[in-house]
This record gives C-alpha cells, sequence and structure tokens, in this order.
C-alpha cells in the first residue's frame, strides 16, 4: 500500500472538523510529510485565513500521522499523543482558503515517550512557518 492509499483517519486520533491533514505525503526514520488544503469555512479559519491555532494543529497532526504510520506498520492501535512544548514558533504569514499546506517534521530526538521535531510549513516555495515541538506519546488507544 502506498501512502497516497492510506486514509488519514486510520492514522491520527482527530476527527471532523479538527481535521488539519489530508494525506501522509512521505515518511522515513528522520522525517515525515503531511499536505493540507485549507478549506472555506473550517473551524479554525477566519477571515478567510487559517489561524495561528491551526498552523499548530497542523504540526501536531503531522507529528500524530508519523506515529500513526508506525503504529499501522507495526499492527497496532493509533494512540493519543499531547503537545508537550512549542518552541521557537514563527509564523511569517497565515496561509490563505484554497492554499495547500506542505507541512514537514524532522526527528531531533526520541526519548521516555516523547518526540522532539523541528517543523516547517510551506506553500510552494513561500516559508509559513517554524516551530519545535515535544510530543508526550501515550499507550492510549485513540478509538474505543
Amino acid at each position: 500500500m502506498t501512502l497516497e492509499e492510506i486514509d488519514i483517519l486510520d492514522l491520527i486520533p482527530q476527527r471532523p472538523p479538527f481535521v488539519l491533514v489530508d494525506r501522509l505525503t512521505a515518511f522515513d526514520e528522520q522525517r515525515t510529510g503531511t499536505v493540507f488544503t485549507v478549506r472555506e469555512g473550517h473551524l479554525l479559519c477566519e477571515s478567510g485565513r487559517l489561524q495561528a491555532a491551526g498552523l499548530i494543529e497542523n504540526i501536531a497532526q503531522t507529528c500524530a500521522a508519523r506515529m500513526g504510520y508506525i503504529n499501522l506498520l507495526n499492527a497496532e492501535r493509533v494512540k493519543l499523543g499531547f503537545i508537550g512544548a512549542i518552541r521557537d514558533l514563527e509564523i511569517h504569514r497565515l496561509p490563505l482558503c484554497g492554499e495547500t499546506l506542505h507541512t514537514t517534521i524532522e526527528n531531533l530526538e526520541e526519548v521516555f515517550g516523547m518526540l522532539l521535531v523541528q517543523a516547517e510549513v510551506r506553500v510552494n516555495d513561500a516559508l509559513l512557518a517554524t516551530a519545535r515541538m515535544k510530543i508526550a506519546l501515550s499507550e492510549i488507544d485513540a478509538q474505543p
């Protein structure tokens, strides 16, 4: 099965209307990528733009897609994760409705159930946001 064939809802614990990733596009030991097209009327859009909270959640859901894909490869259920910290967040501009976000996370460290990543969000060649995010991994199944 290719990454394009995987339903993103099989990888992440979030459910509509709070989904901020459409598809897993890249996965290896160090990097994970997702895409998301910002839709008019999304819960986190205001005045035709995805708000800062939406960019942060998009990064977190890219982390969730990574962990969900690992769970899928290991024939395990998707687990819940929690944002532990956000550092060095820089938002250069908020994306417009209709734009497609390309989000990449790079693993910096994974120890004791904590994942530290460096993230960037782009639209085409334009850098929209960067951040470091720490995710606390849990053993709690996302779906009962």
